[in-house]
């Protein structure tokens, strides 16, 4: 989905828009998946990185800008852990149980004009 809003910066506000979001590109170079008996599973995923596009839009009292920008995010690493017990038929589930998130470097390219 589209972001805007207003932001309160300074001397005046800040009206933001950023549209059209693509996540172009996902790595995984370090990911595993292991049983952790009488619990359920652990997802861990290491240095993985995405690449997003976007179009972006902004303006105050001062002035206006808009333009194109690529965020690359790396270093992220991500641990899940999932419980699967048996609900009331007898069938599995899954819940998610606890889940740690970290990212390492952000490096944003704006593009545009005034």
């Amino acid at each position: 989905p589209d972001l805007s809003g207003y932001e309160k910066f300074g001397l005046g506000n800040v009206k933001y828009n950023i549209s059209r979001i693509h996540v172009t590109a996902v790595e995984f170079p370090s990911a595993s998946i292991s049983l952790i008996p009488g619990t359920g599973i652990k997802l861990v995923i290491g240095n993985a990185s995405l690449t997003i596009d976007m179009n972006w839009n902004i303006r105050t009292w001062m002035f206006k800008g808009s333009g194109r920008s690529t965020v690359y995010i790396s270093k992220v690493s991500v641990t899940a852990v999932f419980s699967t017990p048996l609900d009331n038929t007898g069938h599995t589930s899954i819940s998610l149980t606890s889940c740690q998130t970290t990212s390492g470097d952000i490096d944003i390219k704006l593009n545009g004009k005034n």
